[in-house]
């Protein structure tokens, strides 16, 4: 994201000056432990080189909990970083530290955000800038101990995504901060805050993560700027949304296979542009994005829901284009923080649910032959929950089986298809339904059978709704059958002999 320096800068340094006037302590080097953020967090960016404060924003708009942008060293080749690169905004109380003290009073706290669109193509991002890991690890340190706080953001884009070794001494540090983190009892979150494709990470940005694990650094969480695309395509920025979170759930999987579904969806984080973004008006999310995208993110669990950024969310400028202090549509000041808001709070309760699909979804045989499928279940919305699986549809001739016939949302199941050499020839569709306490969820499994000795069966298939009177024959899971008096609803083969069904033996 992008960290536009301007005059505006120069009154920072005063504003925070002043606003440290007064305040009594602030953490040190040996800080007490942050409290941590809640397992949901909405946190807005919050463009720091305004000379706004962000605690006064922060109680306007009702967002507790801020991102604040950025942090950077001041000339490439430093090893120091300072707000907004900006040396008169050292790493100390007399910068922000009264804002951050009265945010977190007031139950919020702020994510300090290294990077950004400014220092990722100056060379100014710390691990890009500086080539000794210990001080790119000193440097995080000391902004967790200065504000005593308990995630810091690594905003990494543009040229910073083609720096491997800068990516790579930065994993390092962050593996150094996580040790030291953990022999002093603090519990310190890592987010990386990347672009993506409309369908999940760039290979540029997948890499940075890949180099995380290799490295031994815990990611615990991964930011989806979902905006900007630059693809020249027709968007719907929800919809992107949600398919680029997809995405990086499938890509996280591949990299944490221990971890279970709710586990990787409450790794992900997303982050709006709000109204129109750098590319233009075919980019713009709207307040009803907005609402898709809160109801989406409290049904999987993500963990962050972000935009860039609190100064813009107001309609200051309709009708224009992507601003620092406005949105560029109609709207009411902070509409888009207000939709966003109770995502922290945790009152809106996702239900529980799941999904169920069968891969392959379909298999074709020659006759006397076995097929299988992997059957797949998944956690989609709350927590996950004990899933029954049953299998119907199979002909006569088809033995069709589940093992286990019961997993917990997020495991799976094989599904194994047997057929006789007497199997008609033909193609049949196979129902997989999971049932749980949240519902039932049905996959179909298609299974071509070639090669058959049996017989088609000619007489129309038995339907459950008909009504049928005696002498009319029927077809049911390959006999035919002879109603002996009015019958509807009563299916063939379970009446009995003395039954409304007569069995005319297999067709």
């Amino acid at each position: 994201m992008r960290s536009m320096r301007s005059l505006r800068a120069v009154l920072t340094a005063t504003v925070t000056a002043v606003a440290a006037m007064g305040l009594a302590t602030l953490s040190g080097g040996t800080a007490q432990a942050a409290t941590p953020l809640p397992a949901h967090v909405f946190a807005p960016y919050f463009e720091a080189w305004t000379g706004e404060s962000p605690a006064a924003l922060a109680a306007q708009s009702g967002a507790k909990h801020l991102t604040m942008a950025f942090i950077q060293t001041a000339a490439k080749g430093s090893c120091t970083v300072y707000w907004n690169g900006d040396s008169g905004l050292p790493i100390a109380a007399s910068s922000f530290g009264s804002d951050i003290k009265t945010i977190q009073s007031r139950g919020g706290d702020v994510i300090p955000s290294f990077g950004g669109y400014t220092a990722d193509t100056t060379g100014t991002e710390i691990a890009d800038s500086c080539t000794d890991v210990n001080q790119i690890a000193a440097a995080y340190e000391k902004v967790i101990t200065t504000y005593d706080i308990s995630r810091l953001d690594m905003d990494i884009e543009v040229d910073s995504l083609d720096n491997t070794a800068g990516i790579d001494r930065r994993n390092k540090a962050i593996k150094i901060v996580q040790d030291w983190a953990a022999a002093s009892g603090r519990k310190v979150e890592i987010s990386y805050t990347l672009p993506t494709t409309t369908h999940g990470l760039a290979p540029s940005g997948l890499a940075v993560l890949q180099n995380a694990v290799a490295n031994g650094a815990r990611v615990d969480v991964a930011n989806l700027m979902t905006f900007d695309y630059y693809d020249n395509a027709a968007h719907n920025m929800a919809n992107d949304t949600q398919t680029a979170a997809q995405g990086l759930y499938n890509q996280l999987a591949q990299l944490y296979p221990g971890k279970t579904a709710a586990q990787l969806w409450g790794m992900i984080g997303v982050t709006e542009m709000v109204g129109v973004d750098d590319f233009g008006p075919a980019e713009t999310f709207t307040l009803a994005n907005a609402t898709q995208v809160y109801n989406w993110a409290v049904s999987k669990g993500i963990n962050t829901l972000s935009f860039w950024a609190l100064q813009r969310d107001n309609g200051g400028c309709p009708g224009g284009a992507a601003a620092d202090n406005c949105s560029g549509i109609q709207q009411n000041t902070w509409d888009f923080t207000h939709i966003f808001a109770p995502f922290t709070s945790g009152t809106t309760t996702p239900t529980n649910d799941f999904s169920v699909t069968a891969t392959p979804a379909s298999g074709s045989v020659v006759a006397g032959s076995s097929a299988g499928s992997t059957v797949k279940t998944a956690v989609t919305a709350g927590q996950a929950q004990t899933v029954n699986l049953t299998v119907s549809g199979a002909p006569a001739g088809v033995t069709a089986s589940l093992s286990p016939t019961s997993v917990t949302a997020g495991g799976s199941s094989t599904l194994t298809v047997a057929t006789t050499a007497a199997t008609v020839s033909g193609t049949y569709t196979l129902s997989v339904t999971g049932s749980g306490t949240s519902g039932s969820h049905t996959a179909t499994y298609t299974l071509t059978v070639t090669g058959g000795t049996g017989h088609q069966c000619t007489a129309a298939p038995w339907a459950g709704s008909t009504i049928y009177t005696g002498g009319q024959q029927v077809s049911h899971k390959g006999h035919n059958w002879k109603a002996k008096w009015w019958t509807t609803g009563e299916e063939p083969g379970t009446t009995g002999q003395w039954g409304v069904w007569q069995d005319l033996g297999a067709c």
